[in-house]
């Protein structure tokens, strides 16, 4: 979603007058409507600023590597709710029926959430507090992918992209199979908004496969989008950018592949290179 804005735009020694497009960023407020006691309760959980545009798919993806669900079947109805707002005319809040909630401790997922959320900054106890929601690391030696398929995988997600040729400002996040087919994209002003979507959508779709799947984002890797990957249990991941130190060292603990700075003749391998065929 996009929206054109006029711009002066300085080229070959002058300024012009002209009209850019811009993707549009608005908040979204979720919700959860849960039992407790055999009463309904509902509770705001989160904001995220978003672009917006399947936002369905976008908190199925958050509940689902956030930990909130464990199965998307546990989603019972998700809702747009309120009035249409803004200059966009548009509705920012959702609401999310689950339908196992009957014990659910809204005040310990906010909380939980909360660490989460700013686990980027918190070192080597975010490692050891994901223990707690992973046990099992993924497969060592699955998917295999050829040097072709690496370096194709980013263009291919980006000739896919229906709003990055407009605006040039928003990132996307892909799901392919290991011989470099793609299955489900989705587009974000937010990199973990766009996972979040793309996971949420092929998740709805029963699209998921880690032995034979990889997934690719625009832009750099951090522990939040390599966390999100792990939830899915697929065991490669592809950024165009560079990880940061807490991304490799969180890839190195369960044994997944991070692959960045992928460009036309070269990219590196940060982590677990044996699924990379280079002859």
């Amino acid at each position: 979603m996009n929206s054109k804005y006029n711009v002066f735009k300085f080229k070959k020694n002058k300024f012009e007058n002209t009209d850019d497009f811009i993707s549009i960023e608005e908040p979204l407020e979720i919700s959860l409507k849960y039992q407790d006691q055999n009463k309904w309760l509902t509770n705001s959980l989160s904001i995220t600023m978003r672009t917006p545009g399947h936002d369905e798919d976008l908190v199925r993806g958050f509940l689902f590597n956030e930990q909130i669900i464990q199965n998307i079947n546990e989603i019972e109805k998700i809702e747009k709710i309120g009035k249409k707002v803004g200059y966009y005319n548009i509705q920012n809040k959702i609401l999310i029926t689950l339908n196992n909630s009957k014990n659910i401790d809204i005040s310990k997922i906010k909380r939980d959430f909360l660490t989460n959320s700013s686990c980027g900054v918190c070192g080597k106890s975010s490692l050891d507090a994901l223990e707690i929601i992973k046990k099992e690391k993924v497969s060592y030696t699955n998917p295999k992918l050829s040097k072709e398929t690496v370096i194709k995988s980013p263009s291919v997600l980006r000739d896919n992209q229906s709003e990055f040729s407009k605006t040039g400002g928003i990132h996307a996040s892909g799901l392919f199979s290991s011989d470099g087919k793609l299955i489900s994209l989705r587009e974000d002003v937010g990199r973990h908004n766009a996972l979040d979507k793309m996971i949420g959508n092929a998740l709805n779709k029963n699209q998921i496969n880690p032995q034979d799947q990889f997934i690719t984002c625009s832009g750099r890797l951090n522990f939040e989008l390599v966390q999100k990957v792990l939830m899915t249990n697929i065991g490669l991941m592809i950024g165009v950018g560079a990880p940061t130190s807490l991304a490799i060292d969180l890839a190195n603990k369960f044994d997944m592949t991070l692959i960045g700075f992928v460009k036309e003749d070269s990219f590196n391998v940060y982590t677990n290179n044996q699924k990379v065929i280079v002859n």
